[in-house]
């Protein structure tokens, strides 16, 4: 979510729910949706939904993984995460550290309203090759050597996290092309590896980072790098546009079964969605995928957030449910950002890697309820 289509600003993931496929952000010539001011609604810990001992223990290591390399360093949290290295991996000390050092808050939207929207994302794993064949045609561009990138922060600090992405023509900055002249022309920039079918490309920048399996039995590694700075306009609410799906039939199977019944309409399909992802080559591991505070995200554990509500490496109680209605509830890290994960109550919980993850992605469009888990005493975000 997942920048990223919807996780752009994160240096992975670019989440493939349901809500991506629908609903975009804009980097370029376009601004994305802004969140209503947060409610933050003390509560109890009695308060809480009830979950397994074996939840708890996964969502607070998942967490915690960040207090060495991050979260230390941050002044909201560096007391916190100091004493937290040192808790016993049991339910009951883990239990008894977070209600002595953290005061939960249920968050709800302007509305009011308790309720919002949890949706999943993952890593996919596409076949592929490290050279260009009759089966393989479709490059994996790095970043191109004439992207120019402004942080925009640089003048203007209000605009922290803003970026203007473009080429030049002489000494004036214009927009970089689009997805559909990227295909159409290609780009001065390596190519990482070829895949056999235009949609998994598609795909892999939704996503923001994959695996491409290649016949040696490797599987290499990429992550997002970049984008050309184009509006993200999901493919899937084109088809609901052309009449294609109804608004309730988009997800990604979905479009895949249609992209093959129509292979004539696969260009034109492609070329609503202006935006185009640009990867790099991440080490070979067995890690989760690292997401914006650059730590491998925990499957079903660690969640991208909209960072306007939520700071970036909070702890919070999630409660929802998966596509076939079994209960989630569970403490979970926010370990990534999303630009279509905008709202008060709206969390991306990563599933992991593969088919059986993308399953569950790909069909998580769940109403659920959010509570932060704050340090006792701090200020709450956004405060003055």
């Amino acid at each position: 979510m997942t920048v990223s289509p919807r996780h752009w600003t994160r240096p992975l993931l670019a989440s493939l729910c349901i809500a991506t496929l629908l609903s975009g952000c804009g980097l370029f010539g376009k601004k994305p949706e802004e969140a209503k001011a947060p409610t933050y609604s003390k509560a109890d810990w009695s308060d809480l939904p009830k979950t397994a001992d074996s939840d708890v223990v996964e969502g607070f290591n998942a967490w915690r993984s960040a207090c060495a390399v991050r979260l230390k360093k941050d002044e909201i949290w560096a007391a916190t995460c100091t004493q937290a290295l040192g808790v016993p991996a049991s339910p009951a000390a883990i239990r008894q550290f977070m209600q002595d050092h953290l005061q939960p808050y249920q968050l709800r939207a302007g509305s009011g309203s308790e309720t919002g929207l949890i949706t999943g994302y993952y890593e996919p794993v596409y076949r592929g090759s490290l050279e260009r064949s009759a089966q393989h045609g479709v490059p994996v561009y790095g970043v191109p050597s004439d992207l120019v990138v402004v942080a925009l922060d640089s003048v203007y600090p209000e605009l922290k996290g803003k970026r203007l992405r473009g080429k030049l023509d002489g000494n004036t900055l214009k927009p970089y092309a689009d997805a559909a002249g990227i295909r159409r022309e290609g780009v001065d920039a390596p190519v990482l590896a070829w895949l056999g079918d235009p949609m998994d490309l598609q795909f892999l920048q939704i996503q923001g980072s994959g695996r491409i399996q290649l016949d040696s039995g490797r599987q290499l590694r990429l992550g997002y790098a970049e984008q050309n700075g184009r509006p993200y306009k999901p493919v899937g609410r084109w088809l609901v546009e052309q009449g294609e799906l109804s608004k309730d039939e988009v997800s990604m199977p979905r479009i895949r079964d249609w992209a093959r019944a129509h292979p004539q309409r696969v260009d034109e399909l492609l070329a609503s969605n202006p935006s185009y992802v640009f990867f790099s080559q991440r080490p070979d591991s067995n890690e989760g995928p690292r997401g914006s505070l650059n730590v491998p995200l925990t499957p079903g554990y660690s969640v991208a957030i909209d960072r306007k509500v939520i700071p970036l490496g909070s702890l919070m109680w999630l409660s929802t449910t998966r596509p076939d209605g079994a209960p989630v509830v569970r403490p979970v890290a926010a370990q990534d950002t999303g630009g279509a994960i905008v709202g008060e109550v709206r969390a991306d919980l990563f599933w992991g890697t593969g088919d059986a993850a993308g399953d569950l992605a790909g069909h998580m469009k769940q109403e659920g309820q959010l509570w932060l888990l704050w340090p006792k005493g701090a200020e709450l975000p956004g405060a003055s």
